[in-house]
C-alpha cells in the first residue's frame, strides 16, 4: 500500500479516531510529522506525549514508522510544510492524513487506484478526499476535475509537490506581469488570491495550503475530487489551530472501486463555478468586517458623549 504522512499535534482524541482507519489500511510504511508543545500552554506538553504514545503502542502490524518529530513548537506552516519536504524527500508519493480528518476505509482504495492511474501525468497535482462544499456530486463517473482541491485527506506524488514553496518567492514577478489574471477570471476572487498571496509572501506565513493551492494554480495542475464525500473534519472546537465555521458536518460516504473514468481530462466547469463564488464571497465577508469594525469605533467615539447627555 502507498505510504501514508499522518500528521499530529496534541489531540490524542481525534489522534486516536483517525489513527484506527488508518491501522485498518495496514500500509506498510507510515511516516509520522509532530509538532512540539507551544510554550505558555499549560497542557500542551502532556497531550503532545500523549498523542505520540499512540503512534508508539498502537502500530501491531508490519509497518516502518518512519518519525519526524519535532521538540519545539513550529507552528502549522513551518511543521506541515517542512514536515512534507520530509516525507517527499523519501517517497515518490504519499496520502496524507491530518490528525483530525476521519477518513472513509474507501478512502485508501480511492486514493491508490488514481496515484496509480496519473503517476506520470503532469496535468494532474493532487487527489482530493472530499467536495467540501457539496455533500456528492451527481456525475456519471467516480471523480471530476477541478482547479480547486481540498486538504482534507489528500495525495500526491513527488513531481508535483517540487512546485511547492511555502514563501511563494516567485509571487512578486508573478503579480507584477499580471499573470494571474490569465487562469483566474472571476474578479472577485482575482482580489482575494492577490491580497493573500500578497499577505503569504510579506510573512510569516500563518498557513502552509494556500501555498500549495498557488502551485496547482501557476503551474496548470488539476485535483482529482471524489463524486463521494470521503473524509469528515472531526477537528472543529475551542482547541483547534484555526476554529473555523463547522464545514465538517458533511456525512462519509463509501465509492465504489474500481473507478468509473472520466472520458476528458477537463475542470469541471459547474464545480468550479461554486468554487470561485465562495472566493468571491470571502472579499465581501472581509468588507462587511470592516464596516461592523468601523462602526464599533464610531459607537466607542460617541459613547462618552452619550452617556453625559
Amino acid at each position: 500500500m502507498t505510504p501514508i504522512v499522518f500528521l499530529i499535534f496534541n489531540r490524542p482524541d481525534c489522534t486516536a479516531r483517525v489513527f484506527a482507519e488508518i491501522r485498518k489500511a495496514r500500509p506498510r510504511q507510515l511516516l509520522v510529522v509532530a509538532d512540539g508543545p507551544r510554550m505558555g500552554h499549560a497542557t500542551d506538553e502532556a497531550n503532545c506525549a500523549h498523542t505520540r504514545r499512540i503512534i508508539d503502542e498502537c502500530v501491531d502490524w508490519p509497518c516502518e514508522v518512519l518519525r519526524n518529530y519535532s521538540a519545539k513548537n513550529l507552528g502549522c506552516a513551518e511543521r506541515v510544510a517542512s514536515g512534507l519536504n520530509w516525507a517527499f524527500s523519501l517517497m515518490e508519493e504519499v496520502i496524507v492524513i491530518e490528525d483530525d480528518c476521519l477518513p472513509d476505509p474507501t478512502f485508501f482504495g480511492f486514493c491508490e487506484e488514481l496515484l496509480a492511474r496519473y503517476r506520470y501525468d503532469s496535468r494532474i497535482g493532487q487527489i482530493c478526499g472530499t467536495p467540501f462544499i457539496l455533500e456528492k456530486l451527481e456525475r456519471d463517473t467516480g471523480y471530476i476535475f477541478s482547479r480547486y482541491g481540498p486538504i482534507w485527506g489528500w495525495a500526491s506524488w513527488r513531481r508535483a509537490w517540487r512546485s511547492y514553496d511555502l514563501r511563494l518567492n516567485d509571487w512578486p514577478a508573478l503579480r507584477s506581469r499580471g499573470e494571474l489574471a490569465s487562469v483566474i477570471h472571476n474578479r472577485g476572487e482575482l482580489r482575494w488570491r492577490t491580497r493573500l498571496y500578497d499577505s503569504l509572501h510579506a510573512g510569516p506565513p500563518g498557513t502552509w495550503d494556500y501555498q500549495w493551492g498557488y502551485a496547482k494554480i501557476t503551474q496548470s495542475m488539476l485535483s482529482v475530487i471524489p463524486c463521494q464525500n470521503l473524509i469528515s473534519n472531526i477537528g472543529f472546537g475551542s482547541d483547534a489551530t484555526h476554529p473555523t465555521k463547522n464545514d465538517g458536518g458533511i456525512p462519509l460516504r463509501s465509492v465504489r472501486l474500481p473507478l468509473s473514468h472520466p472520458k476528458w481530462v477537463l475542470p469541471d466547469a459547474a464545480f468550479d463555478a461554486v468554487f470561485s463564488k465562495r472566493c468571491s464571497s470571502s472579499i465581501l465577508s472581509e468588507f462587511r468586517g470592516k464596516l461592523g469594525r468601523a462602526k464599533q469605533l464610531l459607537l466607542d467615539a460617541v459613547r462618552p458623549d452619550l452617556n453625559a447627555s
